[in-house]
């Protein structure tokens, strides 16, 4: 899986509980996209969630 190289968002685990209370592993994966950003000056491909893009940390590449 995919891991924002920013702030480090990876996937979490957590449990389905149905109504009759059985109880199902379940992942949440968190919204990480491959962009084009700079990174140290140079442009290059990068795993960014985007919630980081949102917010503007990081700078992306035209």
């Amino acid at each position: 899986m995919a891991k924002c190289q920013v702030c480090g968002k990876g996937v979490e685990f957590g449990i389905n509980m149905s109504h009759s209370h059985i109880r199902t592993n379940r992942m949440f994966k968190p919204n990480v996209r491959r962009v084009k950003a700079l990174v140290n000056g140079t442009p290059c491909h990068v795993y960014v969630c985007s919630r980081c893009l949102r917010s503007g940390k990081v700078q992306r590449a035209v």
